[in-house]
């Protein structure tokens, strides 16, 4: 259960500072559906536009990235940070962005195996090669 209110359309249309967001989100995404992370953020205005227009800058603009990718980025991340809701939010992303079963079976090899050998590395403490060391 959520510890905010979950706006709805009706709701929305009575504040025009979340109307804007929410239709640029339709617009954006081509679609009529506000998932309940927007419904959530509508709260708060100013944080609900400030994380619309960062989302929309990272996530939609065309980038060296490809938007499948951006997504599968998202999902490990998410994954990591112990979030469901961008887990299942971003996965559904992906699907729609062109995932296939068999790249997400793949990803979830590399994630697993990832998160081993990260645990790994984390409980013996190795040091890291001089030869990774990046340097600016």
């Amino acid at each position: 259960m959520a510890t905010v209110k979950l706006w709805t359309d009706a709701e929305v249309e009575s504040n025009p500072r979340a109307k804007a967001i929410f239709d640029d989100i339709r617009v954006v995404r081509k679609s009529d559906f506000v998932n309940n992370f927007w419904r959530a953020l509508a709260n708060q205005s100013e944080l609900l536009e400030r994380t619309w227009a960062s989302i929309k800058q990272v996530m939609f603009t065309p980038s060296t990235l490809d938007p499948l990718t951006k997504e599968l980025i998202y999902i490990a991340v998410s994954t990591a940070n112990g979030c469901s809701y961008c887990v299942h939010s971003h996965t559904a992303a992906a699907r729609a962005k062109g995932m296939t079963d068999t790249q997400y079976a793949e990803f979830l090899a590399i994630a697993g195996m990832a998160s081993e050998t990260n645990a790994l590395a984390n409980a013996m403490q190795i040091p890291v090669d001089t030869e990774f060391m990046v340097s600016s």
